[in-house]
């Protein structure tokens, strides 16, 4: 597949199901990978399918999605990370789960940062910001590292969680 975005070490594309599928799976059934994702128990295969299904239809509504990572040294999955914008979401974002085999390689600050650059620059975006529920120390560093600050608390993320996120961001010309 055609990469959208490439970094020294990582490739972004498109998701596909066929190549992506089976370690997207095994990331989201994760229960540390999930604890601060809608509830920390890890999705089964079904559910990681339909979360598939769900990122690939983001792209078609709005044009851009969550990307699948791949380690361009060993072609393997890392994870998924990219612009998202759901409804009931409060602002444009970028997110990131990397796959637990790949944590603290500094995947999530490189390919954030390559997105965080695509929302500005591409897609036009003035504004970025990532949603964070509270406690979770990793993604704040990650967030903190890719420039951005905290913005304001949320009671909730509607469909995901009931727990307080905060709300991370940055401007365009900060």
């Amino acid at each position: 597949m055609k990469p959208i975005i490439e970094t020294e070490r990582l490739i972004l594309r498109d998701v596909d199901p066929a190549l992506d599928f089976d370690m997207w799976a095994d990331c989201f059934s994760d229960k540390d990978t999930m604890t601060f994702i809608g509830g920390g128990s890890g999705m089964s295969r079904a559910t990681a399918w339909r979360h598939m299904a769900t990122v690939m239809g983001h792209k078609t509504i709005r044009g851009y999605s969550f990307m699948s990572v791949i380690e361009k040294s060993t072609g393997e999955w890392v994870g998924r990370v990219g612009p998202w914008n759901p409804e009931g979401w409060p602002e444009p974002e970028i997110g990131w789960t990397i796959h637990r085999k790949h944590w603290r390689k500094g995947y999530a600050k490189e390919a954030g940062a390559a997105c965080v650059d695509y929302a500005f620059h591409t897609l036009g975006w003035n504004r970025v910001v990532h949603t964070i529920q509270v406690g979770n120390v990793g993604s704040e560093r990650t967030a903190q590292a890719l420039g951005s600050k905290k913005l304001y608390v949320m009671d909730g993320l509607p469909g995901v969680t009931k727990e307080k996120c905060w709300i991370w961001g940055q401007d365009k010309d900060a």
